[in-house]
């Protein structure tokens, strides 16, 4: 006697799931997660009020970018959560009210790692984000205090090519927002070493 055959999870699971968790559909499958913890909240915080300024604001920056924390996406039939997403204005210039969830790409994401998550993130999200399009992608650790560069190579665009892995206090120019310097001290200057 077979396996019975998996259920498909529908957007209708997404909705009925508990408002603790993260709600997601990879490849057809209902991923639950808990909400993030403390470092995880703490380096996403702060990078949001680092890029805003000159990359959503055009503050110290040259703007033209929509850079907004945990979207829902649906791409291809997934619907994933990153962590923060960004949309050049030449993709997506305005916000629309319907449908209440994104079916733009995003040109960039940006997975915050957690224990309970950084398998998940590093395999099959950032599979999918590349199998979408999605041209570059930021893995923060804020455990580790590390910050890997992800770009979609050009000659295989499904596959990433690591632009860099920086840690503790670097002072970084990573695509897509090399106009600005980020000092990854900021992400954890908040968090227990």
């Amino acid at each position: 006697m077979g396996k019975p055959a998996k259920r498909i999870a529908t957007y209708e699971d997404v909705l009925a799931a508990p408002e603790n968790k993260v709600a997601e559909i990879i490849e057809g499958e209902l991923v639950l997660s808990p909400r993030p913890a403390g470092p995880h909240t703490v380096a996403l915080s702060a990078l949001t009020e680092e890029l805003g300024p000159p990359f959503k604001r055009g503050r110290g920056g040259p703007g033209g970018w929509i850079i907004l924390a945990e979207p829902e996406v649906h791409l291809e039939g997934n619907v994933l959560v990153p962590d923060l997403a960004g949309w050049r204005r030449e993709t997506m210039n305005v916000v629309r009210k319907e449908p209440p969830y994104f079916t733009i790409r995003p040109d960039w994401i940006c997975e915050v790692l957690s224990p309970s998550t950084e398998r998940r993130d590093r395999a099959d999200k950032v599979r999918l984000y590349a199998r979408t399009g999605v041209t570059s992608a930021w893995l923060v650790n804020p455990l580790q205090r590390t910050l890997e560069v992800l770009r979609l190579a050009h000659e295989t665009p499904t596959q990433w090519t690591t632009l860099g892995v920086f840690t503790d206090d670097a002072k970084v120019r990573a695509a897509p927002f090399e106009a600005f310097e980020l000092d990854l001290a900021v992400l954890w200057q908040d968090v227990e070493p």
